[in-house]
């Protein structure tokens, strides 16, 4: 039996309800033409702190014991998760604590310490941010939330695609961001328990390619500080104890686009469809633009979230071509 289950999913959906947002999906004729197939959006941009973490993040931290959350909550995260886990922290009255790295983008610092979260600085040259959490929770009890390697976080993110299956149920492949592969495993998951000719992908930066060649190869490979645009997938591997094996179980294929792909696709779906993304959630429509990804029929895309601040988004639209 796997260690996360469509089951797991399910409940997830109705333990997160009224709680996140059931996200728009979104298509454009546009797009389609230029890829050859029918592309639906699933817009978790427009999630709750700006990014579909929060599904994973209330999932998690509402099942623990009143004893835990009397504890607190440490994770570590570059900012979506850290706003996630900050707001989810406010509304069930449970302290957290979050570990970020220096180069975090402004606006996920801000939003996460507005969210009454207490941030500890970390220099990702010097130190990991994994052992800081470790050291931190071992010291003071906290209880120890990893962003994307824990069973209820998986199950969590997997309603986005849930969700997109729930109104497209007749679709060929889902294009999946990733990461720490939380987002990935939990898609997978959900997509196979609706409809087993739905393949996944997952997409990632080509300097941040850990996962893939973790998929090919079958051997758990790390990428440390990846030079990637994409702050979201800087991650140095897939979640050891719980995704990598559900990655491997559950995904289809993984394919890497380039940085220039990451940032037309930003352009595209800002000027195109008026959708503000981050680098990392494009990273499904770069594929399809960029011919990364062939295909045709029906298509669903997770955007995985829009956190982007201005010096970066700014910087994007004014290389444009």
């Amino acid at each position: 039996m796997s260690i996360v289950t469509f089951d797991d999913v399910l409940a997830a959906a109705e333990r997160i309800k009224g709680q996140a947002n059931h996200t728009p999906v979104m298509t454009s004729r546009t797009l389609n033409a230029l890829v050859g197939a029918e592309v639906y959006l699933k817009c978790e941009n427009m999630q709750r702190v700006g990014a579909f973490k929060f599904r994973g993040a209330y999932n998690a931290i509402s099942q623990l014991s009143d004893e835990e959350k009397k504890r607190g909550v440490i994770t570590y995260s570059s900012g979506n998760h850290a706003q996630a886990a900050a707001l989810v922290g406010k509304l069930l009255g449970v302290r957290t604590i979050i570990v970020m790295p220096t180069n975090a983008p402004a606006t996920k610092r801000a939003a996460t310490e507005g969210y009454d979260a207490e941030v500890i600085e970390y220099d990702p040259d010097e130190a990991s941010r994994e052992t800081i959490a470790t050291q931190k929770a071992e010291k003071h009890g906290y209880y120890l939330l990893p962003p994307y390697d824990h069973e209820h976080i998986i199950a969590g993110q997997g309603t986005a695609a849930l969700e997109l299956l729930q109104e497209h149920d007749d679709l060929d492949m889902i294009l999946v961001p990733c990461g720490g592969g939380g987002l990935l495993s939990g898609s997978a998951i959900a997509a196979k328990g609706i409809s087993s000719k739905c393949k996944v992908m997952g997409i990632e930066p080509e300097v941040a390619d850990d996962a893939t060649k973790s998929f090919h190869t079958k051997t758990l490979h790390t990428v440390h500080n990846p030079p990637t645009i994409a702050d979201g997938t800087r991650t140095p591997s897939l979640g050891e104890k719980f995704v990598f094996p559900l990655v491997l179980e559950y995904v289809d294929d993984m394919r890497t686009v380039t940085e220039e792909a990451i940032m037309e696709a930003v352009r595209f779906l800002f000027y195109r469809m008026k959708l503000v993304v981050e680098p990392s959630g494009v990273l499904g429509v770069a594929a399809l633009l960029s011919g990364s990804v062939q295909t045709n029929g029906k298509i669903g895309v997770i955007l995985s979230g829009g956190n982007i601040d201005s010096a970066t988004i700014n910087m994007i639209l004014n290389q444009e071509k």
